[in-house]
């Protein structure tokens, strides 16, 4: 397949171009700073930001999906729905966040006593941007993937479990995924679509 993949030179957006060549997918990598793609085949770099929908859409016209891998904090997702629209790319995948996961019925993980004050402006952000998706006529078929609580650099196992909204937590208590699983998670649902218009997450 041909994917877009907007964000490919933060923590995530690495794995997931790792992941999608490794797979023999062509990727064309989005950053604001191109000289941060590292040269390679099957990939080619642009420069590209998501408030720019004029600029942008060119840069997705004939990919198969977009997968969007960017702070939610300054995302403009009408001007980045727009440029998807206009370039006629059918589905968009968005790198979620950890604080919409519900850990109690009707109770998110950021509304909880022990969420960082340093990441709740950001992941307010990202449950507004999964909202706006939810009860918006997006005119896209979007997927959002969250992970699990702590999310790391670490090994790709292959190995994770997959829930819809509940923050999930292995049998010691932890809830946790690898950048590198993130991104298998997230490349599998490129290649086999199963969450058209949801939310799910992944985890260990």
């Amino acid at each position: 397949m041909k994917i877009a993949l907007i964000g490919a030179t933060g923590n995530v957006g690495t794995r997931i171009l790792a992941e999608l060549r490794r797979r023999g997918h062509t990727v064309t990598a989005i950053a604001r700073d191109v000289a941060k793609v590292p040269a390679q085949d099957g990939v080619t770099a642009r420069a590209g930001d998501t408030g720019d929908a004029a600029g942008l859409a060119p840069l997705l016209a004939d990919h198969d999906a977009a997968i969007s891998s960017t702070r939610f904090q300054g995302l403009d997702l009408p001007s980045l729905l727009s440029a998807i629209k206009t370039a006629g790319v059918k589905r968009l995948l968005m790198v979620g966040g950890a604080g919409s996961l519900e850990v109690a019925p009707g109770v998110a993980l950021i509304d909880t006593p022990e969420f960082p004050a340093a990441y709740k402006a950001e992941a307010g952000a990202g449950r507004d941007v999964l909202n706006a998706l939810r009860q918006g006529d997006t005119g896209v078929e979007w997927t959002f993937l969250s992970p699990s609580a702590f999310f790391f650099a670490g090994e790709r196992t292959g190995r994770f479990r997959l829930a819809d909204d509940q923050l999930l937590v292995d049998a010691t208590g932890k809830s946790q995924v690898s950048y590198e699983d993130f991104a298998v998670a997230l490349v599998d649902e490129v290649e086999s679509p199963a969450h058209a218009n949801r939310r799910f997450t992944v985890g260990y």
